[in-house]
């Protein structure tokens, strides 16, 4: 694979007290960055954007989770010589998203008005819920937000009731949907709406539908969600700025 490297300096009044030297993915690109520690993930990111186009609003940047914007890089553990990898659109690239259909829209308004039942409480979702939780999957906490695991999220079920593991490839910007069968690999980017509710009776895990075509018939959906990380699914496939 054919790989660009630039070397980039970024300068202040005043020189940062230490000076960390990483590398910075971005789908075929690799960046030499050179960053004061002491800095925050948000500056960063404004940095990045002169190299990439992507807005700092559409940006997230990966090591060992999603990095948070108000952290500095000594707090998020960057060190000398690690790789960071960028996940993002530019706006040309929003731009160029086909727009949802009116009537699609009018259609979904229309049923989201009717439709309050609990997604728990449907048919075709009760059925499996009711058959219990999974004995392998990870603990749920309602009252907690917490970034990913760095390792695939596991312990799940699909709506055939075959285990499922969720693993983010930021490298290749998509998503990897295992099963003892088969793993679907997703582009991020392709998955057009994310939606999640609490389980009824069990309030610690979620329902939760990926959406991969342009109709509610293409969710993908996955049950028994540790709560806690609901947002950082959505935030790693949506970004900020369209949660």
């Amino acid at each position: 694979m054919e790989q660009a490297f630039f070397l980039i300096r970024c300068t202040d009044d005043k020189p940062p007290a230490e000076e960390l030297h990483f590398r910075v993915v971005w789908k075929k690109k690799i960046f030499e960055v050179s960053f004061g520690a002491e800095q925050k993930v948000a500056k960063l990111k404004e940095h990045i954007q002169t190299l990439t186009g992507i807005p700092p609003a559409m940006m997230k940047l990966m090591y060992k989770g999603l990095l948070r914007d108000e952290k500095t890089l000594r707090e998020a553990k960057i060190a000398n010589g690690v790789k960071m990898m960028v996940v993002g659109s530019t706006v040309d690239d929003v731009l160029t998203i086909q727009p949802p259909d009116p009537k699609e829209l009018k259609t979904k308004k229309t049923e989201h008005t009717v439709k309050k039942e609990a997604l728990s409480e449907m048919k075709e979702h009760k059925r499996l819920i009711e058959k219990g939780r999974p004995d392998d999957v990870p603990p749920g906490f309602r009252f907690r937000t917490e970034p990913l695991p760095p390792q695939p999220l596991s312990g799940m079920l699909n709506k055939h009731g075959n285990k499922v593991r969720l693993h983010f490839k930021t490298a290749q910007e998509e998503l990897w949907i295992g099963t003892k069968e088969r793993t679907e690999k997703i582009p991020i980017a392709s998955i057009r709406t994310v939606v999640s509710e609490q389980i009824k009776d069990d309030p610690d895990y979620h329902i939760m539908g990926l959406q991969l075509g342009p109709t509610e018939l293409s969710r993908y959906w996955i049950y028994w969600v540790p709560a806690q990380y609901v947002e950082a699914i959505k935030e790693m496939i949506l970004g900020k700025w369209q949660i």
